[in-house]
C-alpha cells in the first residue's frame, strides 16, 4: 500500500443546524496536506457531528468547507472516497462476536468490493488474495498493531482487546482503503496518560506517511490544528445525539445490507478459508501470520 497523500483540510463559517438548534457553527479551518487536526470541546458540544461533516457522512446547513478540493456539502460522495473513518462509537463500532483476523477479512473484503477498483474484482483469486494479505499486513503496521502480542494471536476475540488495541484495529482497517483523510472519535476516551501519548505518536506517525489526519479529543496537544466547538444552547446535546442517531441509523443499515451481499457474493472464498484455517492457536509469530493470512483471504 503506497502512502497516500493527505487531503487539504478548509472550512469557512462552517455549521449544521438540526431540528432543536445549532450543533455546531462558526467553524473555520486552513490545514494543508499531511495535517493533525484535532476537535477539542465539551461533551455535546456537536464534535462528532462536526467529524462526520468534514468526511462527507452529514450535510452542513451553514457556510462551506473543501476537503482535498471537493467542496462541502456538494460533493459529499467525492469525500466519502477519500475519508475513512477509525473509530467512531455508534457508526462503526467494531463486533465483538469476531476474532481479530475476522474482522480484519471484513473490512478488507467490504473496501476491495465497494470502494476499491472494479478491475480488482476480476483478477484471479489467488492474486486477490495475495494482495489482501499484502495490505492487511502493511495496514496492521501502520497502525503499530502487532497480533503475535495478542493473547490469542489473530483469533483473539476482539471483545477481549485493550481499549488502545481496539483503536490500533480500527486505524488499521480505515488504513485499507488508503485514505487521504483518516477521522477519529473519542481518541483519548478511557486511555491514561501513557496510553494517550501512545495514541497522538500513532497519528503522528500516520501524518508522516502522508494522511491527513482529524481526531476528536478531549485535550488537543500543542502540535495539533485545533477546532474548538462550543455548546450553542441547552438542546445543543439533544440535536447532536438526534443527528448523530440518524447518521448511525444509516449507516448501519447500509453496512448490512453491503456485509450481506458480500458474504453471499464470496461464499465460496469463504468456506474454502475456513476449511484451510489451522484449528489451533498459534504459538509463534509465523504461526500468527499464517492464520491471519488463510482468515483473511478474499
Amino acid at each position: 500500500m503506497d502512502s497516500p497523500h493527505g487531503a487539504a483540510v478548509k472550512a469557512e463559517d462552517f455549521g449544521l443546524k438540526g431540528p432543536r438548534g445549532w450543533v455546531f457553527r462558526g467553524i473555520g479551518v486552513d490545514a494543508g496536506p499531511g495535517s493533525l487536526i484535532a476537535v477539542e470541546g465539551p461533551s455535546g458540544s456537536g464534535r462528532t457531528c462536526l467529524l462526520l461533516a468534514l468526511t462527507g457522512r452529514m450535510k452542513s446547513t451553514e457556510g462551506h468547507a473543501e476537503v482535498g478540493r471537493h467542496r462541502l456539502p456538494k460533493r459529499m460522495a467525492a469525500v466519502r472516497r477519500i475519508a475513512a473513518l477509525g473509530p467512531v462509537p455508534g457508526v462503526n463500532d467494531l463486533d465483538p462476536a469476531l476474532t481479530v483476523a475476522e474482522q480484519l477479512r471484513e473490512g478488507a473484503l467490504l473496501q476491495r468490493r465497494y470502494e476499491g477498483p472494479v478491475r480488482a474484482l476480476l483478477r484471479p483469486r489467488g492474486e486477490r488474495r495475495t494482495s489482501t494479505a499484502a495490505r492487511i499486513e502493511t495496514a496492521l503496521a501502520a497502525a503499530g498493531l502487532d497480533l503475535a502480542t495478542l493473547p490469542k494471536g489473530p483469533r483473539t476475540s476482539v471483545r477481549d482487546l485493550e481499549r488502545l488495541e481496539s483503536v490500533r484495529l480500527s486505524v488499521a482497517i480505515a488504513l485499507l482503503g488508503s485514505p487521504r483523510l483518516l477521522a477519529l472519535d473519542d481518541l483519548d476516551l478511557k486511555l491514561s496518560d501513557a496510553e494517550r501519548a501512545e495514541a497522538w505518536d500513532l497519528l503522528r506517525s500516520l501524518i508522516a506517511r502522508g494522511t491527513t489526519v482529524l481526531a476528536v479529543c478531549s485535550e488537543a496537544p500543542a502540535d495539533a490544528t485545533v477546532l474548538r466547538t462550543v455548546a450553542e444552547a441547552t438542546t445543543a446535546a439533544e440535536t447532536e445525539a438526534t443527528a448523530e442517531t440518524e447518521a448511525t441509523a444509516e449507516t448501519e443499515a447500509t453496512a448490512v445490507a453491503e456485509a450481506a451481499d458480500a458474504a453471499e457474493t464470496d461464499a465460496a472464498d469463504t468456506t474454502e478459508s475456513a476449511e484451510s484455517a489451522d484449528p489451533a492457536d498459534s504459538a509463534d509469530t509465523k504461526g500468527d501470520e499464517d492464520a491471519l493470512a488463510e482468515t483473511g483471504r478474499a
